[in-house]
């Protein structure tokens, strides 16, 4: 099958976006074949586009994302972009196994875009990313994969909230604590 290659680098490229949080995807999954599942599949050869719809899975080693639909669209610099969309019940989804560790990295929204050129991803509406406990939520998620940079907000391209419940929340675990193996604390004889 022809596109897979274009599939495969478009999976990379979500395997490289999608760690917003100090997180680096399993790097065995790169070499793994890109499998994709749906109920429905529209091929545009002319144009280079691929839309799987209906209970989208695609699955690469460790990584596998979930959607209602996703589109593949190829450019004539021969650089991808992916829509990936949840259903109203749903909101897409994301998760990979962290490079060294039994952690995943996991993260939803309503829509997921990505950007193969620039290698930067953006996460639209209830946007969620959690990682080793780790949480990040807001309107949109943005992270660019060459900085290793990431920016929440409550709207796109705005930096203050507008209306109602629009702040951006984060949970971060303390480092070193006593959660972690071999950080007990020491018993107290009794």
């Amino acid at each position: 099958m022809k596109h897979v290659p274009a599939l495969a680098f478009l999976a990379l490229g979500l395997v490289a976006a999608l760690r917003p949080l100090p997180a680096l995807a399993e790097l065995a999954d790169r070499e793994k074949p890109v499998n994709i599942e749906a109920n429905h599949l529209t091929v545009d050869d002319r144009n280079k586009v691929h839309v799987f719809e209906g209970n989208v899975v695609l699955t690469q080693g460790s990584l596998v994302i979930k959607g209602d639909r996703l589109v593949v669209t190829q450019g004539p610099d021969g650089f991808q972009t992916g829509v990936a969309t949840g259903s109203d019940k749903r909101p897409a989804t994301f998760r990979q196994k962290r490079e060294g560790s039994n952690e995943f990295v996991e993260g939803e929204a309503e829509r997921i875009e990505y950007d193969s050129r620039a290698e930067r991803a953006r996460l639209f509406n209830q946007a969620r990313v959690e990682s080793g406990g780790d949480e990040v939520r807001g309107h949109y998620i943005e992270y660019d994969a060459l900085s290793e940079k990431y920016f929440v907000t409550n709207q796109p391209g705005t930096s203050s909230a507008t209306a109602g419940d629009s702040r951006v929340r984060a949970v971060i675990q303390p480092k070193g604590s006593a959660a972690e193996p071999g950080n007990e604390a020491p018993q107290k004889p009794q």
